[in-house]
């Protein structure tokens, strides 16, 4: 299979562990089920450049770069789609730019990224160069609240979705936090 005939985002995966490295494999999906052929992995167990400490969530922006949160070190790191080191932010704490346990990464069309800080509860947003734009979020249960946000998505027409883990619920915000809507709950049920 030629690597070019399927995009990187369908091409990255991570591992089904927690550990490195990262690897990135071509999916078919067949009728008996998806093919996966290997083709890169990058980084180590470790805490230097491109070396990783439970990575977590993965992001690819427009250009092909990749960005890993890196959770177990406190961190994001940005690679090529070779998995060449560009840059990495971030380190342990609570201030700004400063995560505890990054979970999540999702990048916008204006090359945004956004970053579940999930023991911080909240979302951080960044430049794709890493400089800190804002953040927003606190423990509680309310609208703009968190109980461990787990996971966020960026979409095309500029809303921030963020799945709160402990809260049971999904919430909507716009690019710069502020809140549109809130749903789901405990349960099995629809919605």
């Amino acid at each position: 299979m030629n690597r070019s005939s399927l995009s990187l985002k369908n091409r990255l995966k991570l591992s089904k562990q927690t550990r490195p490295p990262i690897f990135m494999v071509s999916s078919v999906s067949w009728a008996s089920g998806d093919l996966y052929q290997f083709e890169l992995k990058w980084g180590s167990s470790g805490s230097g450049d491109g070396q990783f400490s439970i990575p977590q969530g993965v992001a690819i922006d427009a250009a092909g770069d990749v960005y890993i949160a890196d959770a177990g070190n406190n961190r994001i790191q940005k690679f090529d789609s070779e998995g060449n080191f560009i840059i990495k932010w971030g380190s342990g704490g609570s201030g700004d730019g400063r995560f505890d346990y990054p979970e999540g990464i999702a990048i916008d069309p204006s090359e945004n990224v956004y970053v579940a800080d999930m023991n911080n509860h909240r979302i951080q947003k960044f430049e794709s160069s890493g400089n800190f734009i804002t953040k927003w979020g606190s423990g509680g249960s309310t609208e703009g609240h968190f109980g461990w946000p787990y996971g966020v998505a960026a979409s095309a027409s500029g809303y921030v979705y963020v799945v709160d883990n402990h809260n049971h619920n999904v919430q909507k915000f716009n690019s710069n936090g502020n809140f549109v809507a809130k749903w789901g709950s405990l349960g099995n049920g629809d919605g």
